[in-house]
């Protein structure tokens, strides 16, 4: 059953770490009661411990918080930065853990989704992790991403969603006793708050894309990092574009991993022969999980369009109904096209005619049957595991408790 669309909300769209750091530590230096974080990575550098910082200062106040991370995202978190946080009253939660042994083959069925809630009132959604990587002057392996802040009703869908999450892993642990969130309208915006997991919703972002898809009738622009969606996902692309719509796609030119552009570039014949534009961002690593469809609706998120995001992580998206907010995200997503990425035309493509038709063949039938493929692997319960290291009373002393970057 589709969600319904809630309004009264208010978007800030965010650009990498430089925008998205200081606004999530100012609002958690102004949290009163609670501050909810789900995050992939979190790093023990320059943003992750400034992030502990701020996590200390609200927590020593009184302000509830509670911080969950992945196990094999953010594995290399140090006992003393773990046992600040604990000593401070923080309750650090971990999700699926993995052995130092087996970490490297835990790609699977991971915590994805990048979400911070204040006070019930106030959430950050986005593809931009705690980690100095995420700043743009940090040098040219740092990530061009997006979040968006959010104001209004509903951020009490969000609220509801991560203590149901934590409750789903834990049901003993002590909760938060604070005032049940009222968050009053923000602005004009609908929003709709969409998720995937491995149980009742394993399909909605995907549904939600492709229905916008679908409905457009003006233009489609995506900007997302890993992108090897499955054949259904293709065709309605490959729809739009050929009844008018103006359909671009901004991919990885510059990746951070090499196999996700050899991925993407087997679609590119596909594509470009049913209209669609391609555009490969060269500047640095394209971490984005954004797109906008015609003048109203567009989405930011944690989701890529690959089989990791689509049929095994946990994700999470904010679907955005404002004209101004679209506009806001167009003009950034034509000035990446215009001064940032190298068009991809047909000409570009340098393999011979007999082996493309080869391998299209054999990829058509991959990408029609994976996502069944995929559904047959076994899918382990969310699992939660919260974390009680050996803190000593000083584990927080030399902390760096400097501003966030």
């Amino acid at each position: 059953m589709s969600q319904p669309w809630i309004s009264g909300n208010k978007f800030t769209l965010l650009e990498n770490g430089e925008s998205f750091f200081p606004r999530v530590c100012e609002a958690i230096a102004c949290a009163q009661h609670e501050v909810l974080i789900e995050t992939f990575i979190l790093r023990e550098d320059k943003v992750g411990k400034s992030l502990q910082a701020a996590i200390l200062k609200a927590a020593r106040r009184g302000v509830h918080i509670d911080l969950t991370i992945d196990g094999f995202g953010s594995h290399d978190l140090s006992q003393q930065f773990i046992a600040a946080l604990v000593a401070a009253g923080v309750r650090v939660h971990m999700y699926a853990p993995v052995s130092r042994f087996l970490r490297h083959i835990s790609y699977f069925r991971r915590l994805h989704r990048k979400l911070l809630v204040v006070d019930g009132v106030r959430a950050f959604v986005g593809g931009i992790n705690f980690s100095a990587e995420h700043l743009v002057h940090d040098g040219p392996a740092a990530k061009q991403d997006y979040a968006v802040e959010a104001e209004g009703p509903v951020v009490a869908e969000i609220h509801r969603f991560i203590h149901a999450a934590m409750e789903t892993g834990e049901p003993a642990l002590r909760r938060c006793r604070c005032p049940q969130p009222t968050a009053p309208p923000g602005g004009a915006a609908d929003a709709i708050f969409v998720w995937r997991d491995n149980g009742a919703h394993r399909n909605d972002i995907e549904r939600q894309y492709r229905l916008a898809l679908r409905l457009a009738r003006r233009r489609v622009v995506i900007a997302n990092a890993y992108f090897f969606p499955g054949y259904s996902f293709l065709r309605d692309l490959r729809n739009a574009a050929r009844r008018g719509v103006d359909v671009s796609l901004i991919l990885q030119g510059n990746p951070d991993m090499p196999i996700v552009q050899t991925a993407a570039a087997m679609l590119y014949e596909h594509l470009l022969h049913g209209g669609v534009q391609i555009f490969e961002y060269c500047d640095r690593p394209l971490h984005s999980k954004v797109a906008l469809v015609d003048d109203e609706w567009a989405t930011v998120g944690s989701s890529n369009l690959d089989p990791l995001s689509l049929a095994f992580n946990l994700e999470a998206n904010l679907l955005i109904r404002d004209r101004a907010f679209n506009r806001v995200l167009d003009e950034r997503l034509q000035r990446l096209m215009a001064h940032h990425c190298r068009q991809i035309a047909a000409r570009d493509l340098t393999e011979a005619k007999a082996w493309r038709k080869v391998r299209s063949f054999f990829l058509f039938h991959l990408l029609r049957r994976y996502p069944y493929w995929a559904g047959r692997l076994p899918a382990h319960a969310p699992r939660l595991a919260l974390l009680q290291p050996e803190a000593r009373p000083d584990a927080a002393d030399g902390l760096d408790e400097t501003a966030c970057p």
